[in-house]
């Protein structure tokens, strides 16, 4: 196998594996991270907002919560400054 000047092999590019991104590889190993979580808490829970209780599958919430997360990241990454 041969090395280009910046010391990756000559098929692959820097931040790969194997061809895939590794920013793809983090993001599939936290979803599947997460849906083994989900499934681990199947267990119904009260849930106490201010003014009302809940009750639902504790899987429920840790969902509503990963969502609520996710589309918070999504809203602020454009307000990052570089």
């Amino acid at each position: 196998m041969t090395k280009t000047s910046g010391g990756s092999p000559s098929g692959t590019r820097r931040g790969e594996i194997a061809g895939i991104p590794t920013r793809y590889i983090g993001i599939g190993v936290i979803v599947v991270l997460a849906v083994w979580f989900l499934f681990a808490n199947l267990e119904k829970v009260k849930i106490q907002f201010w003014v009302f209780t809940v009750t639902c599958p504790l899987w429920i919430a840790l969902l509503a919560t990963l969502l609520a997360g996710t589309a918070l990241g999504w809203l602020l990454k454009g307000r990052r400054t570089r």
